[in-house]
């Protein structure tokens, strides 16, 4: 059996916890009302006086010798210094809080506040209970835990002793609260739909499959809620939402995870316009009443979230940035010459949708550091989105970047089934050449669509690489509380 080693002062620790069970003290405590938290006590010191007040938290340092201790206590609202004296602690003695309490500890205590003399604020401690007795110890004070690899593979530690990270995740929690509460405000309705699903539909990518034993077949976890979302605009909903988890077999890098949070949501009688608006609108009011930033460094970007987000067109920007045009690549031989001149390796299939894409991804996209809708997309990229009238060979579609990475997509619907089907024909065709990201044939869709869809605007937003952007950290896995790694072989 394989067991976590510890060092020495750890096993120290762990001794101690049968000591404590020895005296008829529970190591691992109990429950302790009545608590004040920490960043309360200091905002309200002064109205609180010579009361008797009781905190509760983590200890993150003890120093001092003799007769007197000084420790910092944590809670999830901040800190607070202890002040722990022989003369002043009524039970358990202060030799046995010297001998059985340590950093990392997780403590209950009782006393009356005071300002000592370098003008701290201090809880002098009369009494103290143990509520969890902590065997490892925490990283150095001085220095925190820095390792990238370990901060993620021990997260709990990482926000333990990086009060800057906790800080983040709870302005990510804010972030997605508020989103929630701009949407229903204006009459959206969040919803449900399934993560375990017979076809993996509603974006170009390379699903995780699984079995359902009871039902003898492959399920899998969805790449998208689009397709289920849709088919509640034809059951009458006219504004649906949902904060949904997907999932994509693919790299891991900065900007990818292959569990990923996204919003989706779906307007009937709406477009492509109404959904660039939609967004301008939500990200601008989530940075003016949650981040209050209006610009925002991320290495040496700076990106500036103002009003109006610029716009171009598919066809511009491709020959701007990359000095080729979308006709141009669909001859064969000179698509071939372009992607090594840009120094492009092709891992997908060499189809005429992957060559653009992998073109716009690697040449185009990193240079839009400010808020930028891209919009009038190839169709042959754009198997959901609805036609262009005046250029068939063109969707409605946009595209948000910013800070070099994409934000947000989103449609005027395609809601003809007979174009649906060929389209999804089309993709099939695609995935029997080896293109094993294509779509595949959902007839409950089309046969959702052939009862009859609104026209609609649809919109998704990675909630991930949004949080990224308005915190100005430059990898996902600073905003995700726990990535995705490698396994280790040994005690992970």
């Amino acid at each position: 059996m394989v067991v976590l080693e510890l060092n020495e002062v750890e096993q120290s620790r762990k001794d101690k916890i049968g000591e404590l069970r020895e005296q008829g003290i529970d190591p691992f405590g109990h429950s302790f009302g009545d608590a004040l938290a920490t960043a309360y006590i200091a905002e309200h010191f002064d109205e609180l006086g010579d009361r008797t007040i009781r905190a509760r938290g983590r200890v993150m340092a003890v120093r001092g010798h003799g007769k007197a201790c000084f420790l910092v206590l944590a809670d999830m609202s901040g800190r607070i210094q202890l002040y722990v004296r022989s003369d002043d602690l009524k039970e358990p003695a202060y030799d046995w809080f010297k001998k059985y309490i340590d950093s990392g500890d997780i403590i209950g205590v009782e006393g009356t506040l005071f300002v000592t003399k370098t003008r701290e604020k201090t809880i002098a401690v009369a009494r103290l209970w143990v509520l969890s007795k902590a065997i490892r110890t925490l990283p150095e004070k001085f220095h925190g835990l820095t390792d990238v690899e370990i901060r993620y593979r021990q997260r709990y530690v990482d926000l333990m002793v990086n009060p800057e990270v906790r800080d983040a995740f709870e302005k990510r929690s804010r972030m997605v609260s508020h989103i929630r509460t701009y949407l229903t405000e204006r009459g959206y309705l969040e919803v449900e739909t399934p993560m375990l699903q017979p076809i993996a539909g509603g974006a170009t990518a390379r699903p995780f499959v699984t079995h359902h034993n009871a039902l003898d077949q492959d399920l899998f976890l969805r790449i998208a809620p689009e397709l289920y979302l849709k088919r509640l605009l034809v059951g009458g909903f006219e504004k649906v939402f949902e904060i949904n988890r997907s999932f994509r077999n693919e790299g891991i890098d900065t900007v990818h995870n292959p569990e990923f949070t996204m919003m989706e949501l779906y307007e009937a009688y709406s477009d492509l316009d109404g959904m660039m608006s939609l967004t301008e609108n939500l990200i601008l009011d989530l940075v003016e009443k949650v981040t209050s930033m209006s610009q925002v460094h991320m290495g040496e970007r700076l990106i500036n979230f103002t009003r109006p987000f610029a716009r171009t067109t598919f066809d511009e920007a491709m020959q701007k940035y990359a000095g080729v045009s979308l006709e141009e690549l669909r001859d064969d031989g000179l698509a071939r010459r372009k992607i090594a001149e840009f120094g492009i390796h092709m891992d997908k299939s060499f189809e005429y949708a992957n060559v653009v894409n992998e073109v716009f991804d690697k040449m185009v996209e990193p240079n839009f550091i400010d808020p930028t809708f891209v919009r009038d997309y190839p169709v042959e990229i754009s198997p959901l989105a609805k036609r262009m009238a005046e250029q068939p060979q063109r969707v409605q579609r946009f595209e948000l970047f910013a800070g070099g990475i994409e934000l947000a997509n989103a449609f005027t619907e395609l809601n003809d089934p007979m174009d649906q089907e060929e389209r999804f024909t089309q993709q099939v065709a695609a995935k029997a050449r080896g293109d094993d990201e294509s779509q595949s044939m959902d007839f409950d869709y089309v046969r959702a669509l052939q009862y009859g869809m609104p026209p609609a605007g649809g919109l998704g937003i990675g909630i991930d690489r949004l949080v990224m952007l308005l915190l100005g950290v430059e990898s996902i896995r600073e905003v995700i509380l726990f990535p995705q790694l490698k396994r280790r072989e040994s005690q992970d």
